[in-house]
């Protein structure tokens, strides 16, 4: 059998606008254990969790199917790496030590099967709105992180998951690609191409909630944007040849 490297991103894992949280984590968990024979790795691109802060000795409930699969993948060979996103930006240490999996912050440019990959959730490339490059750097100062920590989760996990619910009204509205022009991660890929390597074949991003899969006109590079787990229960394979984005149907 053909060994895989999988991707995908915006699962929202916990969120309380879902219908049944629950049976939204043992789709994935049936998904995971469906690709489990034939992936070589696996790319979590952000957003897999709809809230998550890691404390020092306080696991947070929940998860339990999902970071079980995980932890058993992991055993079995299968490389893991998990980009946080903007929803699970506080990821630290305690899921990459006790499942064994690489945690990145930001960007990371590898080659798989002999292609370059560039990879990120994507909320922290390209021309970001002022607004939003301001909660994303309070979010990431120690300090604030500390001093959010020291409030009981009582209060913070109902605060984060109304946040959640305010930031983003999914279950009203399907995400859409509006061409060209409307999509700066486009233009990010373009520069990044013409600026930093030219060299990247698929640059692959979450966080926009659509499917798309986009020539870039410079070479051969392409763009990839997985969709979410919210509308459309999507993920990408790539096998050495070929990148695809497929649906999950279980």
């Amino acid at each position: 059998m053909t060994k895989k490297a999988f991707f995908i991103s915006d699962l929202h894992l916990g969120a309380t606008y879902l219908p049944d949280p629950l049976e939204h984590e043992r789709r994935v968990v049936r998904f995971l254990d469906s690709i489990s024979s034939e992936a070589s790795e696996l790319y979590l691109l952000g957003d897999i969790l709809d809230y998550w802060y890691e404390y020092r000795t306080v696991v947070p409930r929940g998860f339990t199917r999902f970071f079980g699969t995980l932890a058993r993948m992991a055993d079995n060979g299968i490389k893991i790496t998990w980009f946080i996103g903007n929803h699970d930006i506080w990821l630290f240490d305690y899921l990459r030590d006790e499942i064994g999996m690489r945690i990145i912050d930001g960007t990371e440019t590898a080659t798989i099967m002999g292609k370059r990959f560039f990879m990120s959730h994507g909320d922290g490339v390209g021309r970001l709105p002022r607004g939003f490059r301001f909660l994303r750097a309070m979010f990431r100062n120690r300090i604030c992180q500390k001093a959010y920590s020291a409030i009981h989760p009582r209060w913070t996990i109902p605060f984060a998951h109304k946040w959640s619910e305010h930031s983003r009204d999914f279950a009203n509205s399907t995400p859409q690609f509006e061409g060209e022009e409307n999509e700066p991660l486009i233009g990010f890929c373009r520069e990044y191409l013409t600026t930093a390597d030219p060299d990247i074949d698929y640059f692959v991003f979450g966080h926009r909630h659509i499917i798309l899969e986009y020539p870039l006109g410079i070479g051969n590079s392409r763009m990839v944007i997985l969709g979410d787990w919210i509308h459309h229960f999507s993920y990408g394979t790539f096998d050495g040849d070929q990148f695809q984005i497929n649906l999950f149907k279980g």
